[in-house]
């Protein structure tokens, strides 16, 4: 169960006050906030805190207190063009803050994108709990021999089996090992836990809270939300895509269309597509493109979605 009975009677407790407020609501967020959405076997997502919506980044677009004469449709046209042109500032308006409970392996991940503000779980000060990412069978694969960061084929049999006992055995008998090193009992002095923690393997989960600006929470999404990122910290970003939809649906949808749905294409490859539109043929040996470069024109062009 990724929420203890303790959390969930504090989310509880949460979402049952009310609180009178002059700032911007988001009402498809208010029914996001403090909820846990579970992720893998033992992790979720949840909204702690919010600020601003679609129509903070139009304010901050046109600098603007009035109204005007502008209107929904309005908001979403500016929301588009701001999208489309790369126009970063007025979607850094809106933030959002996030508890996601995560193995460490994924963590390492997202990390690497810096452009937020985190706080994560000391187990220098707390004792981790006995709780390890287990894949499922069906998403277990070997190495990829195309793609050295990627998954190949599936394992299946005995060789699924195996790993999976292996993951299992080795990863109670590191806790088993991290319990005793920590333990005080019968009079022994206990390492510490900053030490301790060493021993454990980097499919245990964390927690951390996680703040960031809606343009970098794009930026994160358009690179975890993509077919070609790790499963494990896919469906991370999926669950944060189906809060983002709710929170600002005006940016959310220029950005599945713009980012999730589109392509950056090179200098090369809009001479390539210009040629094929006018009927010429034009292969890799003609492209000015390396085979790589012209492999992933080919998945753009030839992608039916």
């Amino acid at each position: 169960m990724p929420v203890t009975p303790e959390q969930q009677a504090e989310i509880d407790e949460l979402r049952a006050q009310t609180k009178p407020t002059l700032r911007a609501v988001s009402e498809g967020m208010e029914k996001h906030l403090y909820k846990a959405h579970d992720v893998l076997d033992h992790g979720f997502v949840r909204v702690i805190d919010y600020m601003g919506d679609d129509e903070a980044i139009c304010q901050a677009a046109r600098v603007s207190y009035g109204k005007g004469t502008k209107s929904v449709q309005n908001d979403e046209g500016l929301i588009r063009y701001l999208m489309r042109h790369w126009h970063s500032t007025p979607f850094e308006m809106c933030e959002i803050k996030l508890h996601v409970k995560l193995p460490v392996f994924v963590a390492r991940q997202w990390i690497r994108h810096r452009t937020a503000n985190v706080n994560e779980y000391s187990a220098r000060y707390s004792i981790l709990d006995r709780e390890f990412y287990i894949p499922r069978v069906e998403d277990l694969a070997a190495q990829s021999v195309i793609n050295n960061q990627g998954r190949g084929e599936a394992l299946t049999g005995e060789a699924a089996e195996q790993v999976l006992r292996y993951l299992k055995d080795d990863s109670n008998r590191a806790y088993d090992h991290y319990e005793d090193m920590i333990s005080e009992e019968d009079g022994k002095q206990g390492l510490a836990r900053e030490l301790a923690r060493m021993n454990l393997p980097a499919n245990i989960y964390t927690q951390w809270y996680w703040k960031v600006d809606l343009h970098n929470l794009f930026h994160f999404l358009r690179l975890r939300a993509d077919s070609h990122a790790q499963m494990e910290i896919r469906v991370y970003a999926d669950a944060i895509c189906e809060i983002v939809k709710a929170w600002v649906p005006a940016a959310y949808g220029a950005f599945e269309d713009y980012r999730l749905g589109g392509a950056t294409l090179s200098g090369k490859a809009i001479d390539c597509i210009r040629k094929m539109v006018a009927g010429e043929e034009v292969t890799q040996e003609t492209s000015g493109m390396s085979k790589g470069e012209w492999r992933e024109f080919m998945g753009v062009v030839n992608d039916p979605a």
